[in-house]
């Protein structure tokens, strides 16, 4: 596959809206082009030499191992830097951190709460900067989630996605990230725990240009109707770990389940960015059943963030 390079060095990856179309596809096609290089045994390390740092408030499995085993394979080295092990933990500013850490690496990773803490380093960092999630976004799980997409059915553009769940982080990237591929996205939570607004209508901003449509809806039935692709995430995210019992009340109607995915089309794919308590947000039938691509959709975590670094950092 050729790929027309474009020049993405020293840019920061805060959320989809930072990017144009072509800029997304681009890291894409970089991420499939990688993924085949990994499996053809082919050695690819244009990160030779280079560092980045990871940023964690926020424990992780998925982020922090693609992460550091992405710029292993990609020739550089991952120091990883807990809130415990750094001065950010301690009340050294944002601004002193970026400058600091910017004289010895050559970009850095955080995964944090705020999401003011990801535009902060950025704006003080010489060095890209990538959000590995906030509490308002998480562009990385969605560059994989679309790489995952296109692997399974062949393109983006016209796709129906339904999320079914917290009005999230996730729920919040995905739609942007849809609108700016023309894929049609429903989003069902309950009264009191949609996206934020100001999101919603970011997102369907962009999709007037795209063609494509973003409803937010209270049905989770309405959502999934005719839908190519299903997602959802836990109820509770962490932060919200005390909510637990109200958030179970709340969502018990929004179980991704074998009755609520017989709106869907037959060849739907199921996907959830992990992890999954199965029994309550999605069925143990749905998440290990045949639709689902949530393993393919973990592993791409992996070329996607080696794709970023690779540009980014490049």
């Amino acid at each position: 596959m050729a790929i027309t390079k474009l020049n993405l060095h020293g840019r920061d990856f805060i959320e989809f809206t930072d990017y144009t179309k072509e800029e997304i596809e681009y890291l894409l096609d970089l991420a499939i082009d990688i993924k085949k290089k990994q499996k053809n045994g082919e050695v690819y390390q244009p990160l030779k030499g280079k560092t980045i740092g990871l940023i964690f408030e926020k424990s992780s499995t998925r982020t922090r191992v693609s992460f550091e085993v992405g710029m292993f394979q990609l020739g550089g080295h991952a120091l990883f830097l807990s809130k415990n092990d750094i001065q950010f933990g301690r009340g050294e500013t944002i601004s002193d951190t970026a400058q600091v850490l910017s004289r010895y690496l050559d970009g850095i990773m955080i995964r944090t709460f705020a999401h003011s803490n990801v535009t902060d380093l950025a704006k003080y960092a010489d060095v890209p900067v990538i959000n590995g999630l906030s509490d308002d976004a998480h562009p990385c799980q969605v560059l994989a989630d679309f790489q995952t997409v296109l692997e399974h059915k062949g393109k983006l553009k016209g796709l129906k996605m339904a999320y079914v769940g917290d009005g999230n982080n996730m729920a919040h990237s995905l739609m942007l990230g849809a609108a700016k591929f023309g894929v049609h996205v429903s989003v069902a939570s309950p009264k009191g725990y949609e996206p934020s607004a100001s999101i919603v209508d970011q997102a369907k901003s962009i999709a007037k240009e795209t063609g494509a449509e973003v409803v937010v809806t209270n049905s989770a039935q309405e959502a999934v109707q005719n839908a190519d692709i299903i997602y959802t995430d836990v109820w509770a995210s962490m932060g919200f770990e005390e909510e637990q019992k109200e958030r179970e009340a709340a969502f018990a109607d929004y179980q991704v389940n074998e009755e609520l995915v017989k709106g869907a089309k037959p060849d739907f794919i199921f996907l959830h960015c992990l992890p999954a308590h199965r029994g309550e947000e999605v069925s143990e039938g749905v998440i290990d059943g045949p639709n689902s691509a949530i393993f393919d959709q973990a592993e791409n975590r992996l070329h996607a963030q080696k794709a970023l670094m690779a540009a980014l950092m490049g």
